[in-house]
């Protein structure tokens, strides 16, 4: 008797903003697979992540848990556990192509098999680790395009991590992912019910997309946020601190220009969204080998991101801040046959929540002590209230350096940043400063306002040491 468990398969990009799929109303992108999932899927229009940067975001999501939970606070935290043991333990036979961004790397994390590929510029975490996509750079003969061969070109600290891709189109990582999910699709025999997780390394920088996909968005007017020096004097001070830190440092082969000219900032978005249009071209394509090997008809897509990229945005480069830009990212549920198609969901969710989602659609007990909560009633289009506040958390590391903890507590209308034992912060009226310009921290009118939000981070952190207590004697 055929397994009748729906197939899962979960894409998910590094550092794509929310605002880059054209079926979500930002009508400068190219992405049309990506709007067909919109179309005849579920979106969330507010979906959270709950950290400001790549491992302590994606063991978040993978665990249920939140950082400060998890213990994974910043890149190359060791981190060996996730919910994919208990899909793996029910049957499912869990695959990954393309990144986890697990540590170590190649750790086993409930997959039966791992096609790993990593960030494209490795530089101090993982630098000699050779993964998939090395391997096959290798066997071609080429050089991988990165950080020592890019500071080599004269206007190297004017791109603002953009260049143009010169090895073999194939080759890019994103077009190497993309091909290894679909010739895993298209060679491994027919296997139900499937978990498999396939990780796209960009847009993540550097900003390397093939030229050809750059020419139309280079003749576009892209949407670039004025940055002004009073948004940037009421800034706090480990942000401004950061501003210098990513001028001086080169970053994922980005350097921080403090006051790029335009034709740069333009430069750096076309080619970030056209490798978005990369993906997207490849999504199809995985799309398509679905439906062309049997899965189609017993499958849910869902696709998203681990954070977002500032992109000059409020003067600062890629992560490791609060706004909109890294913490809200894109998230699609794809099952039409299951789930009622061309909706958008607006309560508050945090991405984490996809996790007990995911168990209960597989059929899977979720445990008790999750902090993550289920996404469900909203695709079965049940009564769903959502969260009342969504929280992100960032700890110090080799790129954020002047605060030891920061954590963002967000509802629909307002968003407050704190940063522990320091006296600045954020806080912005998201209904009246959508782009979260204006800093009322220190404002007389609104330290009511403050304080009702300073209030939530610390029931917020009592409720999540109550709720986890169990979860934290198992692994004693």
């Amino acid at each position: 008797m055929a397994d009748s468990r729906p197939n899962i398969i979960f894409i998910i990009t590094d550092q794509q903003r929310y605002d880059t799929i054209n079926a979500l109303g930002f009508d400068y992108m190219e992405t049309p697979n990506l709007d067909r999932l919109v179309n005849e899927g579920v979106s969330f229009s507010q979906c959270h992540v709950t950290a400001a940067s790549c491992a302590p975001a994606r063991a978040s999501l993978f665990k249920g848990y939140y950082p400060h939970t998890t213990g994974i606070l910043k890149n190359a935290d060791r981190w060996r556990k996730s919910w994919i043991e208990s899909l793996n333990d029910a049957g499912y036979h869990c695959t990954n192509i393309g990144k986890m961004h697990t540590w170590p790397f190649t750790t086993p994390l409930g997959f039966d098999e791992r096609y790993v590929v990593e960030n494209k510029d490795r530089y101090l975490e993982g630098r000699y680790f050779f993964d998939e996509w090395d391997k096959a750079l290798a066997a071609r003969g080429l050089i991988k395009q990165q950080r020592e061969l890019y500071r080599k070109l004269d206007d190297y600290r004017d791109r603002l991590g953009a260049f143009e891709w010169e090895l073999d189109e194939d080759m890019h990582p994103d077009m190497f992912v993309g091909d290894m999910a679909t010739w895993w699709l298209n060679t491994y025999p027919k296997t139900e019910p499937l978990f498999l997780q396939i990780g796209f390394p960009g847009p993540h920088p550097p900003y390397d997309p093939i030229p050809r996909y750059t020419e139309s968005y280079m003749k576009k007017e892209l949407p670039l946020l004025e940055v002004t020096q009073e948004e940037l004097d009421n800034q706090p001070e480990p942000y401004k601190e950061l501003r210098v830190h990513n001028q001086e440092i080169d970053h994922d082969s980005v350097v921080l220009e403090l006051n790029p000219t335009h034709e740069q900032r333009h430069k750096q978005r076309a080619y970030y969204l056209a490798n978005v249009t990369m993906i997207d071209e490849k999504v199809g394509q995985i799309m398509d080998a679905l439906e062309n090997n049997g899965y189609g008809d017993n499958t849910i897509v869902i696709f998203t991101s681990d954070h977002g990229d500032c992109l000059t945005d409020h003067g600062h480069s890629q992560k490791w801040t609060m706004y909109d830009d890294i913490t809200r990212v894109p998230l699609i549920i794809w099952a039409p046959d299951r789930y009622k198609g061309g909706r958008t969901v607006d309560e508050l969710m945090q991405q984490m929540d996809l996790g007990p989602t995911i168990l209960e659609m597989a059929g899977v007990e979720v445990p008790p002590s999750l902090e993550a909560e289920t996404v469900l009633p909203a695709l079965e289009g049940k009564e769903f209230k959502g969260r009342d506040h969504v929280y992100a958390e960032q700890a110090k590391d080799g790129i954020l350096t002047g605060t030891q903890f920061m954590t963002m507590v967000r509802n629909h209308d307002w968003k407050l940043v704190h940063f522990l034992d320091e006296p600045w912060g954020q806080l912005f009226d998201l209904k009246s400063d959508p782009t979260e310009v204006v800093n009322l921290w220190e404002s007389a009118d609104h330290q009511a306002k403050k304080q009702e939000l300073l209030d939530e981070l610390r029931e917020f952190r009592i409720r999540s040491g109550l709720k986890t207590a169990d979860w934290a004697q198992d692994w004693r």
